[in-house]
C-alpha cells in the first residue's frame, strides 16, 4: 500500500477521534455547542473524505487497471487536505470564541478552505486521468496508445415463447 493511502487512512481515523471527542465535550458541556461547524467538519471532511480519498487512491488504480497517474499529486494532496481542514476548523473555533476578531477568523477560515479545495481539484484531476489512462505529463502510458474504450454487454438472449415456465394455479 502507498504511503499517502496509509496516511490519509490513519489521518481519517485521527480526525474521526478528535470529532467524537468534541461531540462529546459539547453534550457534557452544553454551552461548547458554539462549536458545532468544527465538530461537524472534523467528521464530514476529516472522517468521511480523508477515509474515501485513502480508499479511492487504492482501489481507482486496480479497478481502472491503469497506474496512478501522479504519485507526486497525491502526496501534495495529502498536505493540502491536512493543513487546509486544520486551517477550516481553526477558524471556526475562532470564529465562536468572543473577543477574536471576525476578520482574523475569515482570514483563517478562508486560507482553509482554499487548500481543501486545492486538494480536494487535486484528487479529482489525478484519478479522472488514472480513469483515463493517460501517463505522466499528458502522454499515453508506455506501450502505445490508450487502450480502446470497452463496449457495453450485450443484451441476454430472449427464450424463445416454448421456454417460459408456467406458474402453478392458485387457489387449487
Amino acid at each position: 500500500m502507498e504511503w499517502f493511502v496509509r496516511a490519509f487512512l490513519k489521518a481519517s481515523l485521527a480526525w474521526l477521534a478528535l470529532g467524537v471527542t468534541l461531540g462529546v465535550a459539547m453534550a457534557a458541556h452544553p454551552a461548547w455547542a458554539l462549536y458545532r461547524l468544527a465538530h461537524v467538519h472534523m467528521n464530514l471532511l476529516g472522517f468521511v473524505t480523508m477515509m474515501i480519498y485513502g480508499i479511492a487512491y487504492h482501489v481507482i488504480p486496480r479497478f481502472s487497471g491503469h497506474p496512478l497517474w501522479s504519485r507526486r499529486l497525491a502526496v501534495h494532496h495529502w498536505w493540502c487536505a491536512q493543513a487546509g481542514l486544520a486551517g477550516m476548523v481553526t477558524g471556526f473555533v475562532l470564529r465562536a470564541t468572543p473577543g477574536v476578531p471576525t476578520e482574523v477568523s475569515t482570514v483563517v477560515l478562508a486560507g482553509g478552505g482554499a487548500l481543501s479545495a486545492a486538494g480536494a481539484y487535486a484528487f479529482a484531476l489525478n484519478l479522472w486521468r488514472t480513469i483515463d489512462g493517460v501517463g505522466a505529463a499528458g502522454k499515453p502510458p508506455a506501450g502505445g496508445a490508450r487502450r480502446p474504450r470497452e463496449r457495453a454487454a450485450p443484451a441476454l438472449p430472449v427464450l424463445p415463447s416454448s421456454a417460459a415456465v408456467a406458474s402453478p394455479a392458485r387457489g387449487a
